[in-house]
Parts: C-alpha cells; structure tokens; sequence
C-alpha cells in the first residue's frame, strides 16, 4: 500500500513535468521554423506536424533529469511532513522505503531505452524528411497570391491570382538554374501538375526572355504552351542522413558510402550514447535517494544535502558531455561512458543500502549463536 501510495506520486509529478518541460522546450525550438510557415506559407496543421516530430527527442533528453527532480521533490516531502518518520518508525528498512523511487527510475530507464533505440531515430528521421521535401518539393504547391515565393536559391515565382479550381493567373518566374542563361518566364495563366512525384506548371500564352552573358543579347521566345519543372537542382535535391536518424546498427556498422572512416568513430559515440544514457536516470535517482534517506531527520530543515545532490547531477552531466567530446576522438574511452552513466547509481545503491544488509547479516548471525531455549532444538 506504501509503495503504490509513494509512486503514484512518483508517477503523476513525472509524467506531469516531463510533459511541461517537453512543451516548453518545443515551444521555444519550434521558433526556428517560424520561417517556413512566414516564406514558404505552410498551415498551422503542417508546421504542428512538423514541429511535434522533434518531441521524443525532447523527452529523451530531459527524462533522466526530471527523474532526479521528482524523486528529490516527493522524498523530501515526504520528510517534511514525517511521513518517511512515520515509515520508520513502522519498522520499513531504507529498502523497503526506495523501493517506490527505485521502481520509478526503472519505469525511466526503460522509456529512455525505447525512445534512444528506437522512437527518437524514426521521429528524427521523418522530421528531416519532411523538412526536406518542405524546402525542395512542397513549397511549389503553395504559391500565395501577390508574393514572390522563392522554390529555391535559383527559382522564383510570382502568382497574381489563383481559381478555386487550381488556375493560376499572372505568373511570372526567375529561373536562374542556369547561370550562363538566366530567363524570365511571363505566362498569361497556367496550372499545377504532379509528374513522378515532381511538381511542374504548365503555361500559357506566354514568353521566355533570356540574356546571353556572352553577347548581352536578350532573345524572347513566345509560346502558346510550355512545361515548367519547379524543383530544385539536383544537388540540393541530394540529402545526406545525419547520426540522428540511423539505427543501431547503422551506427556501429555504417556503409563507407554514406560515412567516411573519418566520421566513424563519432557515429559509434552516438550508439554507445543512446544506450549509456538511460541508465543515467538510475543513477540521479539514486543520488536523490541517497540525500534525502541517508542521514538523520532535522526538524529545522537541511539545504546541505539537496544543494549537494543538485551540484552532484549537474557535474555528472557536464562530465557526460566531456566523456563524449573525448570517446569521439578516441574510441578506446568509449568504457568511460559506461563507468559514467553506471558507477554512479552504484556507489549510491552501495551506501544506502550496505549498513541494510550488513545489519541483517549480523542479526542473522546472532541468532544462529544464540543458545537454544529449554525444551527447544537448537537453530540449524
């Protein structure tokens, strides 16, 4: 009854600060994008889509430090209002008295496993794509009325009117995918089409004006029809996936044509991350345990012990990142971020628990010296 009283607090104020911490810290990234709804014209529908893409590697990230801050929070509660006396004096062990903190760093760990193995890399993968396609592909589809809309850094389109039944009316281009021949495309009206999953605009009634850098001549060519492909150039079609998006696998075992040997040894630093990671939320859990369980019970309060804690996990996160800065320049410290990430939660475990257990043996042990009662065989 303790237990489930303990972590459904747990629980609640994780799940409730993990949530808050997500959405602010989405809130303030998603500002970066701000761009592709003002430039490009996107819906609030699609910059969401977009936007909520990058959430799970939110959460991947501030899990293990939200761990820390709601167990800190809820034990020390705990304390000041003697319930953890009150435990105590009923006779739990610390033990039995983490158990509920324990419980909740696992319910971490193992959520971080499943976002960093698996959920973040397919949510990051998709949102690169979908960025991509907004900034290449999708982009042609949304021409507002009466501004230049720029497809790419070579083309721009500028659409006067447009129908409800898809019309375009007005149209002018700057195609300068050429740099030799830079042309101007004028066209009375014209329409959106989808070939191979390419978006083109067919015109018409129109002209092509080009200048010849060479002789400074401008032809005009007149047209009743033509064809427009409004994709970018092949080379900002071309897009490389980063260490984000790759699997497991793929990180410890990369095809040379997407990395060189070079980048290697830091795309096996992000695998080993992904899976060092997670148990960090073990190990500030126990640190928070350890302050608030460990020691004796002061009524005026004690802001020693949770400063302590609070310094311990922020050095422990800026030893993190230089543990990573230096695995990935030499792989053979790539054991220190297991020792980081594990060692931690250990000696915490150790000295909260050890007086526990050497207790019991002792007790144990007494009792099995201890000469049996008359009448009664003696102990085994």
């Amino acid at each position: 009854m303790l237990d489930r009283y303990v972590l459904r607090q747990l629980l609640m104020a994780l799940a409730a600060t993990t949530g808050g911490l997500a959405a602010l810290i989405w809130l303030t990234q998603s500002l970066r994008f701000v761009s592709l709804v003002v430039e490009r014209g996107l819906s609030l529908r699609v910059f969401v889509g977009l936007t909520s893409l990058l959430v799970p590697s939110f959460v991947a990230i501030i899990l293990p430090i939200t761990t820390f801050v709601v167990v800190q929070f809820v034990y020390q509660r705990l304390a000041t209002d003697r319930e953890l006396t009150v435990m105590r004096a009923a006779g739990l062990s610390p033990f039995h008295v983490a158990r509920a903190g324990l419980l909740c760093a696992g319910a971490s760990v193992m959520l971080c496993l499943v976002l960093n193995v698996w959920i973040v890399p397919l949510a990051f993968h998709a949102f690169k794509q979908y960025e991509f396609q907004i900034r290449n592909r999708i982009a042609a589809f949304m021409l507002q009325d009466g501004v230049f809309t720029p497809l790419s850094s070579t083309m721009t389109v500028y659409v006067r009117s447009r129908d409800h039944d898809g019309t375009l009316h007005g149209i002018m281009v700057e195609d300068d995918r050429q740099p030799d021949n830079p042309s101007t495309i004028l066209a009375e009206r014209g329409t959106m089409l989808i070939v191979n999953d390419q978006p083109r605009v067919v015109l018409f009634d129109g002209s092509r004006q080009e200048i010849d850098r060479r002789t400074g001549r401008l032809n005009v060519l007149t047209f009743a029809r033509n064809t427009i492909d409004l994709t970018a150039p092949r080379g900002e079609q071309i897009r490389y996936r980063d260490s984000s998006e790759m699997s497991l696998h793929e990180l410890l075992h990369p095809d040379p044509r997407e990395v060189s040997a070079r980048d290697r040894g830091k795309f096996a630093v992000e695998a080993w991350r992904r899976l060092t990671s997670p148990f960090t939320a073990f190990s500030f859990a126990m640190i928070g345990l350890v302050s608030v369980l460990r020691g004796t019970f002061s009524r005026h309060g004690n802001i020693l012990r949770p400063f302590t804690a609070i310094m311990s996990v922020v050095c422990l996160l800026a030893l993190s990142l230089m543990v990573q800065n230096l695995a990935g320049r030499n792989p053979g410290l790539v054991p220190l971020m297991w020792i980081e990430a594990i060692v931690p939660g250990a000696l915490c475990a150790i000295v909260l628990f050890l007086p526990e257990w050497r207790l019991r043996q002792r007790a144990r042990a007494a009792s099995r010296m201890a000469p049996a009662a008359p009448g009664q065989a003696p102990r085994p």
